[in-house]
């Protein structure tokens, strides 16, 4: 599916907020109305085939790219109920609970240093889910915000912008990778891309919530 953007046309968009581990609730949401769609019109129906444009931040984000990155069908890769599961089983170890008195005397001595979390798991986990997918490839428009911490400059990344320059088309996967980088929490997220031509553009990202915790707010600044 293809956003139509002419003007006049309505378009249909969900926005979906950042929050870490509360990503479990608008994927059970999700869930629940994909579930409905399936019994309107089958067991084929996914949340992507009725948004012209899904927008999402930090686990938004996550979320986001889920419901929209294709298989080798050209259809969603996983179900809206596949949400839930991934929280509930891969949350423990994302953010792993330190030793309490450890944590007790680290704040004690003021001698915190770096994120809380490597982040080394969550990584793999999303590199494992998203494989080499690009950000073009979605099969819907969608919009996830990081910010760049080199540049201080949010940077948006879209489906349509990835479908006109290659320097805005990176694996889906450095997308979340960046968006869900929350500070303090997630170490930030260094990568590049290239064109055909050599060139090469590079980001710097730390969390979307930086920029837009409710992607929302995109819509006043994005010209759809």
């Amino acid at each position: 599916m293809g956003a139509d953007f002419r003007k006049g046309k309505k378009i249909t968009i969900l926005s979906i907020d950042g929050g870490g581990i509360r990503g479990i609730i608008p994927g059970t949401l999700l869930a629940f109305l994909e579930s409905k769609l399936q019994e309107l019109d089958g067991p084929d129906a996914r949340i992507a085939d009725y948004f012209d444009v899904i927008a999402g931040t930090s686990t938004g984000g996550l979320v986001t790219s889920m419901l929209t990155a294709p298989d080798k069908n050209n259809r969603p890769l996983y179900a809206a109920k596949d949400l839930t599961s991934f929280y509930t089983e891969h949350a423990p170890k994302i953010f792993p609970q330190r030793n309490h008195f450890l944590s007790s005397a680290v704040n004690l001595f003021g001698k915190v240093m770096g994120p809380k979390y490597d982040g080394k798991y969550l990584r793999r986990l999303i590199k494992d889910l998203l494989g080499d997918i690009r950000l073009k490839q979605t099969l819907t428009q969608i919009i996830i915000p990081a910010f760049d911490i080199k540049l201080l400059q949010p940077v948006i990344f879209t489906t349509i912008d990835a479908k006109w320059d290659e320097l805005k088309n990176p694996k889906l996967a450095d997308v979340c990778i960046s968006t869900s980088a929350a500070p303090t929490f997630l170490p930030g997220h260094a990568f590049e891309t290239m064109d055909s031509n050599g060139n090469v553009r590079k980001f710097d990202m730390v969390d979307g919530g930086v920029a837009a915790n409710n992607p929302t707010t995109l819509f006043n600044i994005i010209q759809l």
